[in-house]
Parts: structure tokens; C-alpha cells; sequence
């Protein structure tokens, strides 16, 4: 990392873990990256998304192509903003000021932190639910307890929830490093879990033959239209968080095509394989049971067995490794940016575990609809026209040129007005907005139900709106005068 003062810095501005990595830490290869990706992938709420697309009502094959679809097309906008964390070797935080301004990067770094915070707190459920699901198998019972008031969940699933936070919380303090060698151990093993509920899917069904027959639900469901793009949405809005901050990742790489290949690599394969392990499961248990069980910790409660014991011992260590990875990385450095002089990365790291148990995940996890509708397209609503800003002013306005001393400084080229930029705000407004009534409509369908079809319609494409009139707007507002960036090439 920088010296302090070698950028003749804002303490306001800097602080070691903001700082640009120099040649020393750049250490990550391609396979460190898919290891990563692989690592962060193979996961439950991954698992969730796709077999969510089977309750929704979609066929096997059209779940696997929807996943591979969404994640082909967010594998461009990560590689080309992972691209200026490998070239400048700066986190996200610091990135945003070169579009948002010195002061008005703290808007789209909070904005991100608050939703990986979200993230960490679901995560966190689902690993405390395996943890409980486990100990019920041993004890041969079930623990949920009774009802916590206020709260909708048993004192069982309460404790569990807070043992795994627990859990997490020790390893706060360990450097990026450490959770990368953690992600590159445990894939292999996420691997033959996800081997071992195929196995049971072909052994309960006797083959594929019934599994990728005709709907997996009814014949009333939707049309496959109707379902595929808010899920094909969602699989964007899915990863519109580490589409922010893969930067904070790709700092650490020793060349830019080892960033390229490696999320090539990791992203959209096995995005798509794990796809088709949980539509082949869930698809098997409308089968086997008659309904379609879309959480595998809940499943795993169903089947038993030592096999199911291990796979959830597993699926824990999973839950660990996915979480530090992808959800406190980033808000970590993003709450360090809000105040680099007090914050560190590890205390930012603190406040992203305490925001994480008020956040009440299960809520959020309590069916399909609002997993995949109301979360996932919902903040992709938000998060979408920061990564089109982020694209426009990196590579149309700037051509991937930065002056890197200037992002430090308070009086720098990114300073724009008392160090906000208007055209980014202006920009961001204008992309926001559009999605808000369908937004509403969906997460408060009883006050906000006579909202227009054209609306909803529109927030079908959430993440796509959002981005694209961002592209759109900020680079016309810059163009126009409204606001022109210097061109500086320091690090060009």
C-alpha cells in the first residue's frame, strides 16, 4: 500500500486500507479469481435464486438458461469496472469519487454498504438455519422453540442466528488474504455437496426423465414471458453489489487479464451448472413431496441421514467463506471512505455485523416474491444507475484515465462543487425514479396496487433502466457542458 503523504492526502480522504496497492500485494492470479467466484457462486442463496425460478413456475431448462443469460450479460459491466481496480489499484469507495465527487462518493459507497448489510444479515440467517437444522437431525427433534414476540421466529432459529453471527464475527479481524485462501479451500467442497443432492434427486426420482417433464408446478402458471425478465432482472440485480466493488478485489491482481479470465471463468459457468443442480433438486422434490422445497437447509431437514449431516456441516462452512467474501469486503472499505480518519476496514467490518442483525433477514427470505421481486430488483433499481454512472465516466468521459493523487485530495480535479458533482446526481435522479411506482407496487401491493402496468412493466427491467439511462444521461450532461471532469493521465 501508499506511504501516508506520498499523495499529499486529505485525512479525510485516506487512510491505509483506501490507499492504492502497489506492486508487492498484487499478487492474485486467474485461478485465485475463479477460485473466489467459484467460492462465492456455489452458495444458498445462489441455490435459492435458481430454485426459486421452479416454485415461480418455470421448466428446468428454462431456469438454467435464465441464470446463464443474466450472468453472461453482468459478467461486462464487472470486468470493465474491475478493470480500473487492477490498472490504479484503488477500492470502490475511491473510484466513485472520480464520477460522484470527493464528498458525493459517500452516497454511492453508503447506498452499497447498506445493502451488502442486508446480504451479511441473510446469509447469516441461512447459516444459522443450517446450524439449527443440524443440531435438530442429531437430537432427532425439531429446535425451532417457541415464537419470539414481535419478531415472527422461534427462540431456537433467534439463538441459532446468533451463535453463526458470533461465529463470523471472529474472523472480521483477518485480512483479505485469509478469506481468499478460505474460498479457494472450501470450493472443492461446496462442489461435492452440490454432487451429492443430484444423486439423491436421480435416486428419489429414478433418473431425469420425470424431473424435466412440463412445468414444475401447474399448468396455471405464468407464462415463461412473464416470469423471464424480472428473474432475468434479478439474476443482474443478484451481483449488482460486487459489480460495485469488485475493484476492492481486482487491486490485488497482477495483471488485468488475470482479472478478465478469472471472472470469465468463475462468473457465468458455474453461475450456470449450480443452476441445474437446484432445478434438478428442487424439481425433484414437487416430485417427492408435492410442493417445491426451495431453501436446501429446509430440504436437508426432510431427508436425514449422515450424508445430509455432513452436507450441512458443509453448507455452514459455505456460508462463512461466501459471506466474508461478498458482503463484508465491501461494506467494510465503503464505511471506511465515510470517515477514513476514525474508520478503519475492520471497524467498518463491525459496523457491517451490527447493522446486520436488526435487518431482520427472514423476512426478506419468507417466500419467492419477495427474494427475487422485491429484493433482488429492488435494489438493482438502486444499485443499477451507480454502475452506469461508474461506466460512462471511467471509459466514455475519461477513457480509463485517473489522476489517482487527486482522488485523495480535497482540492483535486474531483472536487467539482464543495466536492459533489451535479451531473452524477442530477444523472443518478433521473434513473432512479422511473422505478420507484413499480417498486412500491411490489413491496406494497395492498397500499400501492392501482399502480399503471406500464410501471411495473418497467421495473420488470430494473437494473437495465437504471443503467442505461445512466450511460445515457450522465453522458450527455457531461458532454453538454454541464459539468466538464479534467482529463488528467497521471497513472494513464
Amino acid at each position: 500500500m501508499a506511504k501516508s503523504g506520498e499523495y499529499g492526502q486529505s485525512s479525510r480522504l485516506w487512510n491505509e486500507d483506501l490507499a492504492p496497492t502497489d506492486e508487492r500485494v498484487r499478487t492474485w492470479r486467474w485461478y485465485h479469481f475463479a477460485a473466489l467466484w467459484i467460492g462465492m457462486v456455489i452458495s444458498v442463496p445462489v441455490y435459492m435464486l435458481a430454485s426459486g425460478l421452479i416454485e415461480q413456475g418455470m421448466t428446468p431448462l428454462q431456469a438454467v438458461f435464465t441464470i446463464f443469460a443474466g450472468n453472461l450479460v453482468i459478467l461486462v459491466p464487472m470486468v470493465l469496472i474491475g478493470h480500473a481496480g487492477a490498472r490504479h489499484g484503488i477500492p470502490y469507495a475511491v473510484l466513485a469519487r472520480a464520477s460522484f465527487g470527493t464528498r458525493g462518493a459517500q452516497l454511492p459507497a453508503l447506498a452499497r454498504a447498506i445493502v451488502a448489510c442486508g446480504w451479511y444479515g441473510i446469509q447469516t440467517w441461512i447459516g444459522g438455519s443450517a446450524l439449527l437444522t443440524l443440531l435438530g437431525v442429531m437430537a432427532g427433534q425439531s429446535l425451532v422453540g417457541p415464537q419470539v414476540p414481535g419478531l415472527g421466529i422461534g427462540i431456537g432459529q433467534l439463538l441459532a442466528f446468533l451463535a453463526f453471527w458470533g461465529i463470523q464475527f471472529l474472523f472480521i479481524n483477518k485480512n483479505l488474504d485469509n478469506i481468499r485462501k478460505l474460498e479457494t479451500w472450501t470450493a472443492p467442497l461446496k462442489i461435492v455437496v452440490c454432487a451429492l443432492m443430484v444423486w439423491w434427486a436421480l435416486d428419489a426420482t429414478d433418473g431425469l426423465g420425470d424431473i424435466f417433464k412440463g412445468k414444475a408446478e401447474t399448468a396455471s402458471a405464468p407464462s415463461f414471458a412473464a416470469i423471464f425478465w424480472p428473474s432475468f432482472t434479478a439474476m443482474a440485480g443478484f451481483w449488482s453489489t460486487l459489480c460495485l466493488n469488485i475493484p476492492d478485489f481486482t487491486r490485488f491482481a497482477k495483471t488485468q487479464r488475470d482479472q478478465v479470465l478469472g471472472q470469465a471463468v468463475g462468473l457465468p459457468g458455474p453461475m450456470a451448472l449450480l443452476g441445474l443442480v437446484a432445478v434438478i433438486t428442487t424439481s425433484a422434490t414437487v416430485i417427492v413431496y408435492g410442493e417445491a422445497i426451495w431453501d436446501p437447509v429446509q430440504l436437508s431437514g426432510k431427508i436425514g441421514g449422515i450424508v445430509v449431516l455432513i452436507g450441512l456441516l458443509i453448507i455452514s462452512l459455505d456460508t462463512v467463506s461466501c459471506n466474508l467474501a461478498a458482503n463484508l469486503v465491501g461494506p467494510a472499505y465503503d464505511f471506511s471512505a465515510l470517515w477514513p480518519s476514525r474508520i478503519s476496514y475492520r471497524i467498518g467490518g463491525y459496523i457491517t455485523a451490527a447493522i446486520a442483525i436488526v435487518s431482520m433477514p427472514w423476512e426478506l427470505l419468507a417466500g419467492t416474491n419477495g427474494y427475487i421481486f422485491v429484493w433482488l430488483v429492488g435494489y438493482g433499481a438502486l444499485l443499477g444507475p451507480i454502475v452506469g454512472i461508474m461506466i460512462a465516466d471511467y471509459w466514455i468521459i475519461r477513457r480509463s484515465r485517473l489522476d489517482v493523487a487527486d482522488l485523495y485530495r480535497e482540492d483535486g480535479a474531483y472536487s467539482y462543487r464543495k466536492g459533489w458533482n451535479p451531473v452524477a446526481l442530477v444523472a443518478f435522479a433521473i434513473s432512479v425514479l422511473p422505478n420507484i411506482p413499480g417498486f412500491l407496487h411490489a413491496a406494497f401491493p395492498n397500499a400501492f396496487g392501482d399502480v399503471g402496468a406500464f410501471w411495473t412493466g418497467i421495473y420488470g427491467y430494473a437494473w437495465f433502466v437504471g443503467a442505461g439511462l445512466a450511460v445515457v444521461s450522465y453522458t450527455a450532461l457531461t458532454l453538454a457542458g454541464a459539468r466538464r471532469p479534467a482529463a488528467a493521465a497521471v497513472n494513464g
